[in-house]
């Protein structure tokens, strides 16, 4: 799909066709799309890139001055593992001559704001100051993914120090997986951002400085927040996991205690099941039955508070 918008005035505006200096973008687009943006003199690799899932954050530049620009974004239950709560994709951004194109497999809650004009001042005819206004939201989308990921887990551990459900283990294991993604998607972002501070066009002018180092504090500051969380969320599973095997521990112990005690009556009924010669008088005896019993109690009595003395239950 693709969509085309220029500025008016202060707000993006969609338009019907490829006119100079629009933004141009291309959302999963077809091999016709893929063309049709090739046509205007951007190579067709530079489209092709950013569609792979797997595609590594990096810089590219053609000798006419043509720049791809690919990050990785965040995005929610990814197509590849929708079990995790958030992953990350590739993103390109080329910036050509005349035009600014940004290309996606899938749509992304950050197009889709510059596109519905929740982005305010933008233009598209100073297209290293959209770029940048692009990658702060993209830094931005980390940042608000981290806390929603953090909310999830402490809800998580709530339900995990009252349960200890193999599903509630699971779902924390997938957090993690998803600051790890986050964590590799920002450290090669992080690349690419210092990469881009070579470039002259981005230095061009103050205020694109400015904004650059920004965005690379932003990024930073994103990187040690999936640290931070990364680290504690480890920690967390770790003293559960150990919490989980001292429990198992304590019952393991309750239950031999108690299979001990309930063994020492069988032991003196067995004795006295035995083909043991006895006087006559004391098989007659209408109190032998008691007697027993009450060795039985006496000896029970006696291991529980052995056992109870030395926290054996």
């Amino acid at each position: 799909m693709l969509e085309f918008y220029k500025n008016q005035e202060l707000d993006l505006q969609p338009i019907d066709e490829i006119v100079p200096n629009c933004w141009i973008n291309a959302v999963n687009p077809t091999q016709n799309e893929i063309e049709k943006i090739a046509a205007l003199g951007i190579p067709q690799d530079f489209v092709t890139y950013p569609l792979d899932m797997d595609e590594r954050p990096r810089i590219e530049e053609e000798d006419d001055g043509t720049i791809l620009i690919v990050v990785r974004i965040p995005t929610s239950h990814p197509q590849d593992d929708p079990d995790i709560p958030y992953g990350t994709m590739p993103m390109g951004i080329i910036l050509a001559d005349k035009y600014i194109v940004t290309v996606c497999s899938q749509p992304t809650s950050i197009l889709d704001a510059f596109s519905a004009g929740k982005v305010s001042k933008l233009s598209t005819t100073k297209r290293y100051r959209f770029t940048l206004r692009l990658l702060m939201a993209v830094t931005n989308r980390f940042l608000d993914a981290l806390r929603d990921i953090n909310k999830l887990t402490d809800k998580l551990e709530d339900m995990l120090s009252s349960t200890m459900k193999n599903d509630v283990l699971i779902k924390l294991f997938k957090c993690q997986k998803s600051y790890v993604y986050f964590s590799q998607g920002l450290k090669q972002n992080e690349l690419v951002l210092v990469k881009m501070s070579r470039l002259a066009g981005f230095k061009k002018f103050e205020e694109d400085e400015d904004l650059l180092q920004d965005v690379i504090t932003e990024n930073t500051q994103a990187i040690d927040m999936t640290s931070i969380s990364s680290d504690i969320l480890s920690g967390m599973m770790d003293a559960f996991a150990s919490v989980i095997s001292n429990n198992l521990n304590v019952v393991m112990k309750l239950l031999a205690s108690v299979t001990i005690i309930l063994e020492l009556p069988n032991i003196i009924t067995g004795f006295m099941g035995m083909n043991v010669r006895f006087t006559d008088e004391v098989v007659s005896s209408p109190a032998v039955p008691f007697i027993v019993l009450g060795v039985m109690l006496v000896v029970t009595f006696v291991a529980i508070y052995i056992f109870n003395k030395k926290d054996w239950f």
